[in-house]
């Protein structure tokens, strides 16, 4: 029995329980507000502090994101229900523009941060890997740098991660996925990532699925892991720099559908037979690389393939039977590989085909015509063969062909006239050997949608028709340069208003360029050079505003350029070489501030050049080279920095060559021959480090040829017809000699026994007629006599004068007739005469050259007289041999000439 104490202390306590309960259920409920309150207000500051950071140009969150309602209602914000915590912050391709603010990290409740497109800029901020309730973490298709946080690592429910197209760089962290077991999809392609994706970076993520690194610059092998993924179904690798074979066990993934290593470079070969097995695959792009071996028969099993993609790799193989076994096929595309033989037929079996890649192969044979049962088929491509024969007339059938390129090829016969190809978009018939007119242009007038037609290096021949007007509007390009077409550009042309390429280069087109072309203003491109044209350029061609390449050589065009070039805004290139043209420039040509390339060259142009060029401010190629040009060379072609190429050959330009061309030191080659261009060669030329082509010849050019640069390697073609060069014996001409006292000395030294012979030769000759009067030889002395002297066998003055000849020839070569260089076939005169007069230098005694100094003589009005008339006095037969008195009159001639500019400058001196 219970004591009276426990009775009433059980009565207090049945009385007072619900008093206590109560207060004890207020002052919980009241730590519970005061908690949710405290919760809310940190996720309210977090929220405005993102705010904060954006410059938000539309006002979106200036105008909702108040504090007069809760931000539980703010537009991109989600809460709980019972907590009134943000647990979501979706504000995708909003143009919010700023940084991501740390205080995100600080929304402790949230599971999606939905940032896609907002324009943010800057790096992830590290807090946010204190986000441990994150599920979903989106911020793809931003403007946000620098490395991926390691602390991403720490959000151990992530599920989704989208970083792709930022500009995010640095390697891979390599623990970034070690606590993420939970990670369904990866997507960090489209950024600047660089190293080796890490060794065991997917070694504790078995629920991934979807892995996107794509567009990065990622190198190294791909990580084995990978392979051990079992739940993985999208793999995209491409556009890195990884290199070595692909681990094998990724072709023997169960659930892996679409794989993409595009533009890498892998290695290896594809495993075959039982080591093959994707049996889920639908789409494998293995697109440049380095793959080798055959095609792997595995993929035959792969009957949910769709897309089949090995372009530019070194498969060597035929082009497999087994693919018409792969009913979903869509895309094939196998070019650019070592693939021979001849196309199987039965490919026509795969009638879902709307891709067929086979171009850049040494593919064989005829194209099937099965090939014309494929009515799928939108893109057909097999270019870059040796397929030959003529085009199956059941490809013409294919309703729904958009792209047709059989280029490249040894295709003969001609084109149907009439071509059902309604959907036809491109056409690309080039380098063949295809004949027959152009009248299958008419039919193609139904081809609503053609943008391209390449029909070049084919042998195509009548005239362009008319008809080529009723082409498409949407037609872009049109060329069919080397054939053999005739006639003239129809004015028809000008109604293909959205032309922007037309290209009939070597033809044999005739006729004006009519006037209706300047109509199409959105052509960017016109060639028709190298055929019969004439008439002159439309003088309106200026209204073609977005030209940008003119090519009109090598026709017969007239008369002058017309002012209104110069409206050509945004023109790059314009040839109008080997043509009549035959007027000044104006200046307005030199205005063209986009010009790159300007050949005006073997025309008839005449008068001076306008005073000031420098216009031409991107210029890199300049050809004015033979026309009739005259005057001097402006100094303003010293602005234009960008040449590289310069002619200004055979013209009639004057004076030195500017000063001003100093400034061109990027000039690859200079032409400035046949001119009558005068003063010294300058010498920066020889300090140009990129001229490797330099061609002065035929000017009137005078003194030292610079040494160094262009001129070390010059041969004598490119400086010969300037008779006052000096200073480059190795070519011919002779040093650059001053005229100082001991070198006079030196000559004089030379001159003075040479006279003094010459005298004494005349009294010698004197003696003999005398002696011959009275003594009469017989035939031995006639035959000694005529085996020293001459053919004619008698003694006489041109004796002497022969032995005077060889005696100068002797004298100024330092070398005698009877030294060994010298036998039957060589004696000291041949030798002479060969080198006389370019490469006198290489025969003049070498004490002489190297007394003389480098300074004021000109041994070419030294040394020339004297070679040649030893040359003349010791020629073979008498006749032509000077008398002893004009020797005389010769050496005093010599003489006066040198010693009169030398006692002219001892004078100078003495003063």
């Amino acid at each position: 029995m219970a004591s009276p104490n426990c009775l009433f202390s059980l009565v207090l306590l049945a009385i007072f329980m619900p008093t206590l309960l109560a207060r004890v259920s207020s002052s919980s409920s009241s730590l519970s507000s005061s908690l949710n309150i405290s919760g809310s207000n940190t996720d309210l500051a977090a929220l405005l502090a993102f705010k904060g950071q954006l410059s938000d140009p539309l006002g979106v969150l200036a105008s909702n994101w108040t504090t007069d309602m809760s931000f539980c209602r703010w537009v991109g914000v989600s809460c709980s229900r019972r907590r009134q915590r943000v647990t979501a912050l979706s504000l995708p391709d909003m143009p919010l523009q700023g940084e991501l603010s740390p205080h995100i990290g600080n929304l402790s409740f949230l599971s999606l941060l939905n940032l896609t497109n907002t324009g943010l800029v800057g790096a992830i901020p590290a807090d946010i890997g204190r986000l441990h309730r994150l599920r979903h973490l989106l911020l793809a298709h931003n403007h946000l740098s620098d490395a991926i946080p390691p602390t991403i690592g720490n959000l151990t429910r992530l599920e989704f991660l989208y970083l792709s197209e930022n500009r995010l760089s640095e390697q891979i962290p390599p623990g970034l996925f070690e606590n993420l077991r939970s990670l369904h999809s990866i997507s960090i392609a489209t950024n600047h990532l660089t190293g080796h994706i890490p060794s065991y970076l997917f070694n504790n993520t078995p629920a991934l699925r979807f892995i996107d690194m794509g567009n990065n610059s990622l190198s190294g092998p791909i990580p084995h892991g990978v392979a051990s993924l079992p739940m993985l179904e999208f793999l995209s690798l491409q556009d890195n720099y990884l290199s070595g074979p692909v681990p094998p066990t990724i072709f023997n993934m169960s659930r892996l559908q679409s794989m993409f290593l595009v533009d890498n470079n892998l290695t290896g070969s594809i495993p075959n037979n039982q080591s093959f097995n994707l049996p889920a695959l639908q789409w494998i792009s293995l697109f440049k690389n380095n793959f080798e071996g055959r095609i792997p028969s595995g993929l035959a099993e792969c009957q949910y393939l769709e897309g089949l993609d090995l372009h530019f790799n070194l498969f060597s193989d035929v082009v497999p039977t087994w693919l018409a076994q792969l009913p979903r096929l869509t895309h094939l595309i196998l070019g650019g590989n070592y693939l021979v033989g001849s196309m199987p037929a039965n490919l026509s079996n795969l009638s879902r085909l709307t891709l067929l890649e086979l171009s850049l192969c040494n593919l064989t044979g005829d194209i099937p015509k099965e090939l014309g049962l494929m009515k799928e088929l939108s893109y057909l491509s097999l270019g870059s063969n040796q397929l030959t024969g003529v085009i199956p007339i059941s490809l013409w059938n294919l309703s729904k062909l958009s792209f047709l390129d059989l280029s490249v090829n040894q295709l003969s016969g001609s084109i149907p006239v009439n071509l059902p190809l309604p959907a036809l978009s491109r056409l690309i018939l080039f380098s063949n050997n295809l004949k027959g007119n152009l009248d299958f242009l008419s039919s193609l007038s139904n081809c609503r949608n053609l943008e391209t037609i390449e029909i070049d290096d084919n042998s195509f021949t009548g005239v362009l028709p008319d008809i080529v007007g009723n082409l498409s509007t949407n037609l872009l390009w049109f060329s069919a340069r080397n054939n053999k077409l005739t006639g003239g550009v129809p004015s028809t042309l000008s109604n293909l208003s959205s032309l922007e390429t037309f290209v009939f280069s070597n033809n044999l087109l005739t006729g004006e360029i009519p006037e209706s072309i300047t109509r199409m203003q959105n052509l960017v491109a016109f060639h028709v050079d190298s055929n019969d044209i004439s008439g002159p350029i439309p003088t309106q061609i200026g209204r073609l505003r977005r030209l940008q390449k003119l090519d009109l050589h090598g026709n017969k065009l007239i008369g002058s350029v017309p002012d209104s070039i110069s409206n050509l805004s945004m023109i790059e290139w314009i040839s109008l070489c080997e043509n009549h043209l035959n007027s000044t420039l104006s200046g307005s040509l030199f205005h063209l501030d986009k010009l790159i390339l300007l050949n005006l060259s073997h025309n008839s142009f005449s008068g001076p050049l306008p005073a000031d060029v420098s216009g031409l401010k991107q210029v890199n190629y300049l050809d004015f080279s033979s026309n009739l040009f005259l005057g001097s060379i402006p100094k303003s072609l010293g602005e234009l920095r960008m040449l590289t190429v310069m002619d200004l050959s055979h013209n009639f330009f004057e004076d030195s060559i500017p000063d001003s061309f100093q400034e061109l030191t990027g000039l690859v080659s200079l032409g400035l021959s046949s001119n009558n261009l005068s003063g010294t060669i300058p010498q920066f030329l020889a300090n140009f480090t990129s001229l490797t082509f330099l061609d002065i010849s035929f000017n009137e050019l005078e003194g030292k040829i610079p040494k160094g640069g262009v001129f070390s390697n010059i041969t004598l073609q490119y400086l010969m017809g300037n008779a006052g060069l000096c200073g480059a014996p190795r070519l011919g001409f002779l040093p650059c000699l001053e005229k100082s006292h001991s070198t006079n000395r030196r000559f004089i030294k030379f001159l003075v026994p040479a006279v003094t012979i010459a005298f004494g030769s005349v009294i010698l000759c004197v003696y003999l007629i005398i002696k011959r009067k009275l003594t009469k030889k017989g035939k031995v002395q006639a035959s000694i006599f005529e085996a020293k002297y001459g053919s004619l066998g008698k003694a006489s003055c041109k004796s002497d004068v022969f032995s005077y000849g060889i005696m100068l020839l002797e004298v100024f070569t330092a070398k005698k007739p009877t030294d060994p260089m010298f036998d039957a076939e060589l004696n000291i005169r041949q030798w002479v005469h060969q080198a006389f007069p370019m490469k006198i230098a290489s025969v003049v005694d070498e004490q002489l050259l190297n007394d003389a100094s480098s300074s004021a003589c000109n041994m070419n009005n030294f040394l020339s007289p004297i070679f040649e008339l030893g040359l003349l006095c010791s020629s073979d037969s008498p006749d032509q041999r000077l008398s002893m008195s004009d020797v005389t009159v010769a050496l005093k001639t010599i003489k006066k000439d040198y010693v009169k500019p030398t006692s002219a400058t001892a004078q100078g001196a003495a003063q």
